[in-house]
């Protein structure tokens, strides 16, 4: 859409998106990875195709925890089609997950991701022009979406409750009484809430969006059940059984990715 034809929505969006490099990717139509603080959009044709966090647990996650799709499922995909950068086109041709479950699986991780990729920085961000992500084509999604989610997500953290320190931080209960039953999905972030767990510690051990947990973490301190770990306190340990992947590249180590797998499978 041309500047003389955008709605007030995409004005919006462009006097305060989150990343004016990703609008400026956009508008060339560029290919390749955009590399910020908390995360990387991948980009084709100006369009976000996939995009990772180390704050969000990855499709593998939500689609083994979900019961999608089994453990093996998924490595036998990465071990068949991650070096043709084809891996969700496999899980469906090969019928480990219905096409319209990997979509909607593929864009909540896209969206969450995003949400963290985006955050405020001032580390300046990197582009690497023709890099793609493994898992390949699923449904790309428009920069103004992206960014106008992004915001709507910030705002709604922020009416939930202003302190964001629950969203980083290690997250305790505290002595308050709970006056009123808490809804189950909340019940399972309020139990996770140990003075250790972060807000993604949680997500990836429930197996849900990183976001989702940060809407969960807020209306629990809004009702003051939770608090975040004052600085000092213990730091948050790693999530056992957790193994961060390798940087991806255009060329993914397929072989790498199998003495992962193995890896996982051990523990």
């Amino acid at each position: 859409m041309s500047p003389t034809t955008a709605g007030p929505e995409q004005d919006t969006v462009r006097r305060s998106a989150p990343s004016p490099m990703l609008q400026r990717l956009a508008a060339e139509r560029a290919t390749g990875a955009l590399m910020r603080d908390r995360g990387t959009l991948y980009l084709a044709d100006g369009q976000v195709v996939h995009a990772e966090s180390p704050a969000t647990p990855g499709i593998d996650i939500l689609l083994t925890t979900g019961g999608a799709l089994r453990h093996e499922g998924w490595w036998d995909a990465v071990a068949q089609a991650g070096a043709g950068q084809r891996v969700g086109r496999y899980l469906v041709d090969s019928g480990h997950v219905p096409g319209g479950a990997l979509e909607l699986c593929h864009l909540g991780a896209l969206y969450d991701a995003a949400f963290f990729a985006l955050a405020p920085t001032r580390t300046p961000a990197r582009f690497r022009y023709g890099v793609s992500h493994w898992i390949g084509p699923v449904r790309p999604v428009a920069v103004d979406a992206v960014q106008r989610e992004t915001l709507r997500r910030r705002e709604l953290l922020d009416r939930i409750w202003p302190e964001a320190r629950t969203d980083t931080a290690p997250v305790t209960r505290t002595a308050h009484p709970v006056d009123a039953p808490v809804p189950p999905r909340r019940l399972g972030a309020l139990e996770l809430a140990d003075g250790v767990r972060t807000a993604s510690d949680i997500a990836r051990e429930l197996g849900r969006s990183a976001f989702h947990i940060l809407v969960d973490l807020r209306r629990l301190a809004a009702a003051g059940l939770v608090e975040a770990v004052r600085q000092g306190a213990a730091p948050s340990a790693a999530t056992p059984g957790r193994v961060a992947l390798p940087e991806v590249t255009a060329d993914p180590d397929v072989a790498l990715l199998r003495r992962l797998r193995d890896a996982l499978e051990a523990l």
